[in-house]
């Protein structure tokens, strides 16, 4: 990450694929959240437009249905510290249930619930699915999410990496 990045995806963990090549979202996730946000391999990996900062750095293993999620350690000891360093954010992307908690304490509602109310925090914050290919099922029942949101997600990550490029 980039002092000057002005979009932030707030991840969760890398999956064992991406912890292995150190390629954040270097996976069917990447493609789609690429695909989500309209942009390029290029744009998506430039530092200076896009941070990636994960909730944590390490994969944390395999539990019975997926990823273990992020060891809650991991945020408590740096993550405060290198948000702090990010000074030129217009927009954040908070992408699964571990991020949200921490990005949207405030917010008690189920994952769906707080998707579903993503006009809350727009323009600077939307709350996503994460993207993975475990998540098909999740965006079959919410038709809603590629009708409304990704419209709106593309023409805001568009506009911000535009106002500044």
């Amino acid at each position: 990450m980039h002092e000057s990045a002005r979009i932030l995806i707030a991840g969760q963990a890398p999956g064992k694929r991406v912890h292995e090549t150190g390629i954040p979202f270097n996976d069917p996730s990447g493609d789609r959240l690429r695909a989500w946000l309209g942009i390029s391999c290029e744009t998506f990996y430039d530092p200076r437009q896009v941070a990636i900062l994960p909730m944590g750095f390490c994969f944390p293993g395999t539990g019975q249905s997926g990823d273990l999620p992020p060891r809650p350690e991991c945020a408590l000891a740096w993550r405060a510290a290198l948000l702090s360093y990010l000074k030129n954010l217009q927009f954040t992307l908070v992408l699964g249930q571990y991020a949200q908690a921490y990005h949207l304490p405030n917010e008690r509602a189920s994952l769906t619930e707080t998707v579903r109310a993503w006009r809350k925090n727009w323009p600077d914050i939307v709350p996503l699915p994460h993207p993975s290919p475990r998540n098909n099922l999740w965006l079959k029942r919410n038709p809603w999410f590629e009708e409304e949101l990704i419209p709106a997600l593309r023409a805001r990550v568009s506009e911000v990496l535009e106002r500044h490029g």
